[in-house]
Order: structure tokens, then sequence, then C-alpha cells
């Protein structure tokens, strides 16, 4: 992500939480506009009982005047891993609220991320930075645990989702396929004119 591009979408699956929302806060606070996908993917190291015990405790933490005055504890995976790029922000100054304005979260891939490109972030993956035979745990279960409700939904969604991309995929390997056997069979009329565009330069 040296260079800018309009917008990066990064599928959140088998990243660590932490370490990927310190990379998207400082990919905004730069300027580049980040939308991360499937964010119920996202793990969380330390085990799932440890995780559920940590969240619970944030549960506790409230205003006893007025609970509705905060603090206001997300349930869904994409408003947790918001909360976690937030912290690592100067939200209430300008630049920081630009820069949480510039990323999109979403669970699942809606429409029109599921026809783009997704990236992933080599130094935030569990399999390259999470010592082997540590636990972890997925953000979905532990959203599941404590009260969100969409778990089911967004999984439905996403295996229709599967299904339409896979069917499109093997449509374009098909289409491929005949573009390449196409030009194999017509490569001995065309060697002439490709002598003449290669000696052009091209």
């Amino acid at each position: 992500m040296s260079s800018f591009e309009k917008v990066v979408v990064i599928d959140g699956k088998g990243h660590l939480l932490g370490r990927l929302a310190s990379i998207v806060a400082k990919q905004a606070l730069s300027g580049q506009r980040v939308v991360v996908v499937r964010c119920e993917e996202l793990n969380v190291s330390g085990s799932f009982f440890r995780n559920k015990l940590k969240y619970h405790a944030f549960l506790r933490k409230r205003c006893v005047v007025n609970p509705a005055r905060g603090s206001f504890h997300f349930r869904a995976p994409s408003r947790i891993f918001y909360r976690a790029i937030r912290g690592m922000t100067p939200h209430k100054s300008a630049r920081g609220a630009a820069a949480l304005d510039r990323i999109k979260l979403f669970e699942g891939v809606p429409p029109p991320y599921d026809r783009m490109k997704r990236v992933v972030v080599p130094s935030a993956l569990r399999v390259l930075k999470l010592k082997p035979g540590r636990k972890y745990c997925t953000v979905k279960r532990v959203s599941h645990e404590v009260g969100w409700k969409y778990n089911d939904v967004v999984a439905n969604l996403e295996e229709k989702r599967k299904v339409k991309s896979k069917a499109f995929y093997e449509r374009k390997k098909a289409i491929a396929n005949v573009r390449a056997k196409a030009a194999g069979s017509k490569s001995s009329e065309l060697s002439a004119i490709q002598e003449k565009i290669t000696a052009l330069g091209h």
C-alpha cells in the first residue's frame, strides 16, 4: 500500500484484529480510502473464553448516573473493529474525524465489493504472526455470544455469494481456455504479422 489507490478493499478473513486496525488507521490518516469486508471472520488472539470474559468486563463499564450517556457497547463485528481503529486515531480532531470517514467496514461482502479485487495484509495475517499452537477465536463467535443477532443471516448471504462467485470463476476460466485455444490454432498464420509488430518494437 505504498502508493495511493482510489480505494483499497481488504478481505478481513484470517487477519488479527489489532494488527489490521493499526494498519488501516495509519493508511486512513495518510489519505487512503479503505474498505474492510468480512469483519466477522477477523481473529483475536487468546481463547474464546478469555475474550468473552474481556468483553463482559467491557460491558460493565458504564455511566452509573445515566447509562445512556455511554460507554456504548457495540456487538456487531464491524463496530468492534471500528472501535479498535478509533482508538488508534486522534478522532476528536478534524484530521482524525476525516480519517474515520475514509474507512468503511462490513460483515460479509456486499455489492459492489463482491465484484472488486480484494487484498490481504501479510503483516496482519494470523498464520504469519501468531505462533503455531497459540489459541485464538473469531470475532463473530464473541459477537454472537454477547448479543449480535445477524450471525446466521450473514452466513446465509455468504453461502449464496460464494455459489455465484464460483459460477462466475468457472465461466471466466472456460472463456480463457477458448481464447488460448483459438490463439494457438492461428499462431502459424499470425507469425508473419507478429514478426512485423515485434520489429516495430511492440
